[in-house]
C-alpha cells in the first residue's frame, strides 16, 4: 500500500515516537523512508544587535537539518531503507515539495500539540501540511516528557 513515506523532522525532542510508527508502517509494507530536515531561510537577518551575518545563520541552520537527519536516521531500525534529504527554505513549503518530488505515498511526522496562543502565534507546520498534503499525513504527537 505504502512504497515511500516522508518523515520530515526539525531534530525535536520526542521525535521517537514519530519514527517508532514511521519504522513501523516502513517494515509492515517494505516502504523506503525519506527523512527531511529543512533549513529554514526565513529567518535570515543581519544587525548590529546580532552579530549574525545571512551565511552564518544559514550555514547554522544548515548544521541543525543535518543534524536533525542525522539522528532521525539512527532512531529508525537498520532493516529499513533510509532515505536523507536536507532542503533550503520555508519548511511546509519544502516538506509540501518533498511530496511532489520524491513521490511519497504517505506522510509522517511528529506534531507538539500547541493550544491557544502558542498555536496562534507560533502556527503548525504539520496542520499546514495535513491541510495541503496530495497523500495521507499522520501525525504523531511527540513525547517532551
Amino acid at each position: 500500500m505504502y512504497q515511500d513515506i516522508l518523515l520530515p523532522t526539525d531534530g525535536s525532542e520526542g521525535f521517537a515516537a514519530a519514527a517508532d510508527h514511521t519504522a513501523a508502517v516502513a517494515e509492515r509494507f517494505d516502504a523506503t523512508v525519506h527523512v527531511l530536515s529543512v533549513a529554514d531561510t526565513r529567518n535570515r537577518f543581519e544587525s548590529p544587535s546580532s552579530g549574525l551575518s545571512p551565511e552564518v545563520w544559514d550555514e547554522a541552520e544548515h548544521e541543525r537539518a543535518e543534524a536533525a537527519v542525522e539522528d532521525a536516521v539512527a532512531a529508525l531500525p537498520d532493516d529499513v531503507t533510509v532515505e536523507t534529504h536536507v532542503a533550503d527554505g520555508v519548511p511546509k513549503t519544502a516538506i509540501l515539495d518533498a511530496i511532489e518530488d520524491l513521490g511519497v505515498d504517505l506522510v509522517i511526522m511528529g506534531t507538539h500539540g500547541r493550544t491557544g496562543i502558542d498555536h496562534y502565534l507560533i502556527g503548525s507546520v504539520a496542520e499546514k501540511v495535513v491541510r495541503k498534503s496530495p497523500v495521507p499525513v499522520m501525525t504523531v504527537r511527540l513525547d517532551e516528557d
